[in-house]
């Protein structure tokens, strides 16, 4: 134990070794120990920059971990001591102005403590490698919690401290939030609300210039931003109003910040952030709001598993909404690819990922979800799936697979746009459309015998009666193949009856006892074996006879009642006698004109004469 550094700068400089902070390299981080470098003179501005940390270790790659250290010597402090926590999570909050990820070490050359957002984060007294607590911070699972816990106060602060009433404009506006923290905005607390809202706007156009020449489209999503309308007091000669809508502003700087360093986890599998911010921000929606169904998150993955999507495929969504569907299948082929920093990830985002939306503020949400997940060179378009002008964009793609779940109502069009797309991809591509179950029934015959001479319709999975979080609305996936004809054949129908989620309040429904992984398993094999030998719902049909999973009809029964009750209809009408007032006569004499009576089994009824 008397090895054991005891001064506080031989604590500080045997902590830089252990850390690795003297071996690092220039080109992937500012690194090192002292007690004279200030914040300021490592590239950062505003509140905190003159404070010294003891220790930094600063990525260029900002997406990465940001480490903060401060030192103190054994049994000169108590290493719990809260003055310690404050000191290192004050480095921690002038940090991430350009981190959305950082640890902050406390260390007293015999024990460790480390923080991250605030919270204890569970390491070793043993300082380790700054790899260490990088890998460690990078693979801790995701709290989703965490997330609807923050959505929850960003939502309540747009609606009722910033005056944002749409529901779109305040989902657009925390994802362009987000979108700035991807691209390195600097967003810190104390900062005004005009350096802030253009803070925002700087870094957007950013993002769009540098994907511009691979999507053009990409400058709507700053105009839709600009747009924004805001009840909220920016008048500079009341410094109250000042003060408050500068706190404000923090908060939401805070909580934007956590959820951007969450989303950026490499445990982050692809789930579509905006269906998160939908189920909250929801509670606020007017009636007069219109409509939008965004896909559960395990639908999304179930069809890619269900069409057999793989790294080299080509997917197209021509009804991309969110983009639910093209973030799910960017995050699968990429880890199926070996990494987001391998050169099939980079082709992939390039090339592999195509979506179409008409409706101008769900594509601005579209774009800002790529650019979320960094993907601003996603091909996404503007334009009405069911036109002339959409099927040459979509024959151009040369699109291997299509993942879609079009708008239900008859005014958007919907199977205009199902046979369009249809229509528009080569000879075999597969076809996934999530449909209300009847919907190709209540389609005119003549379009529906239009799309049986062309396309095959190969299977239809009946989803669960609730999939759908606060809508009334009944979906089956059906499967096509596109340019392949009917020519008769069957197809395979099953029923998803329980998909294992169930409903928690004002968050949608979530798989809490994780019963969905081994239910996925077994339906995947089934539908693609065509063989439901476990629920029994599998079902072969032919497209003349319907074209859903149908309800299994009750088998017939008939008990005793129903003979003594028809014998008696019978000899009722033999003696001319209406039952229906000899019953009604009977059920009053019984209720109200009998003596009741009871022992421990029996209650007896006695009509007096």
């Amino acid at each position: 134990m008397n090895s054991l550094p005891t001064t506080e700068d031989e604590v500080r400089a045997r902590a830089g070794q252990l850390l690795g902070l003297d071996d690092v390299d220039k080109k992937i981080a500012q690194a090192g120990v002292g007690q004279l470098t200030t914040f300021k003179q490592l590239g950062f501005t505003g509140e905190g920059s003159s404070f010294k940390p003891d220790g930094w270790y600063l990525p260029v790659d900002r997406s990465s971990v940001a480490i903060l250290l401060e030192t103190k010597a054994r049994d000169s402090v108590l290493i719990e001591d809260s003055k310690l926590k404050e000191q290192v999570l004050k480095y921690c909050d002038v940090v991430r102005s350009h981190y959305d990820r950082t640890i902050g070490i406390v260390h007293d050359g015999e024990q460790t403590r480390a923080y991250v957002n605030g919270e204890p984060f569970d390491v070793p007294d043993e300082l380790q490698d700054v790899s260490y607590y990088v890998k460690k911070l990078l693979e801790q699972p995701i709290d989703k919690q965490r997330i609807y816990e923050l959505t929850m106060r960003i939502n309540n602060s747009l609606h009722g401290d910033f005056g944002i009433n749409n529901l779109y404009h305040r989902m657009i506006f925390t994802a362009c939030a987000l979108v700035a923290r991807r691209y390195n905005a600097i967003l810190v607390r104390g900062m005004d609300y005009s350096d802030f809202h253009t803070s925002i706007l700087n870094a957007l156009n950013k993002a769009i210039r540098l994907d511009k020449e691979q999507n053009s489209k990409l400058q709507l999503l700053s105009e839709v931003y600009s747009e924004i309308k805001m009840n909220v007091s920016t008048d500079d000669d009341n410094p109250k109003a000042v003060k408050r809508l500068t706190e404000i502003v923090g908060k939401f700087i805070d909580w934007v910040t956590e959820i951007s360093g969450l989303i950026n986890s490499s445990a982050w599998d692809g789930e579509d952030v905006m269906a998160i911010f939908f189920n909250e921000f929801n509670r606020y929606k007017k009636k007069s709001e219109k409509g939008q169904v965004f896909t559960p998150d395990h639908v999304t993955g179930f069809m890619y598993r269900l069409l057999n999507v793989n790294m080299d495929d080509k997917i197209l969504d021509a009804c991309s909404g969110s983009g639910s569907f093209l973030v799910k299948a960017m995050s699968n082929m990429i880890r199926e690819a070996g990494g987001v920093d391998t050169r099939k990830a980079r082709r992939i985002k390039k090339y592999q990922l195509y979506g179409i939306e008409f409706d101008r503020e769900i594509f601005a949400l579209a774009c800002a979800n790529m650019l979320i997940h960094k993907d601003g060179k996603t091909n996404l378009t503007h334009l009405d799936a069911r036109t002339e002008t959409a099927a040459e964009w979509m024959e151009a793609t040369g699109a291997t697979k299509v993942l879609m779940n079009p708008p239900y109502e008859t005014k958007f069009g919907c199977m205009e746009i199902v046979e369009n797309v249809l229509n528009s991809v080569n000879r075999g591509v597969m076809c996934g459309f999530i449909l209300p179950d009847k919907k190709l029934e209540k389609t005119s015959p003549g379009r529906m015998k239009r799309i049986l001479r062309n396309h095959r319709l190969h299977k239809v999975v009946k989803l669960p009666e609730n999939l759908f979080f606060g809508v009334g609305i009944t979906a089956s996936i059906f499967i096509f193949e596109a340019g392949v004809p009917q020519d008769g054949k069957q197809f395979y129908a099953v029923n998803i009856e329980e998909d294992g989620l169930i409903t928690v309040k004002n968050k949608g429904r979530h798989d809490v006892y994780n019963k969905w992984p081994e239910l996925e398993d077994y339906w995947v094999d089934a539908i693609e074996r065509n063989d439901d030998s476990r629920f029994g719902t599998g079902q072969w049909h032919s497209t003349d006879d319907c074209l859903s999973w149908q309800a299994p009809a009750k088998p017939f029964e008939l008990t005793e009642e129903d003979l003594a009750r028809t014998a008696m209809d019978y000899v009722m009408f033999q003696r001319d006698v209406d039952s229906k007032a000899t019953q009604e006569l009977l059920g009053r004499l019984a209720t109200y004109g009998a003596d009741i009576s009871s022992d421990d089994s029996v209650v007896r009824w006695e009509v007096r004469k």
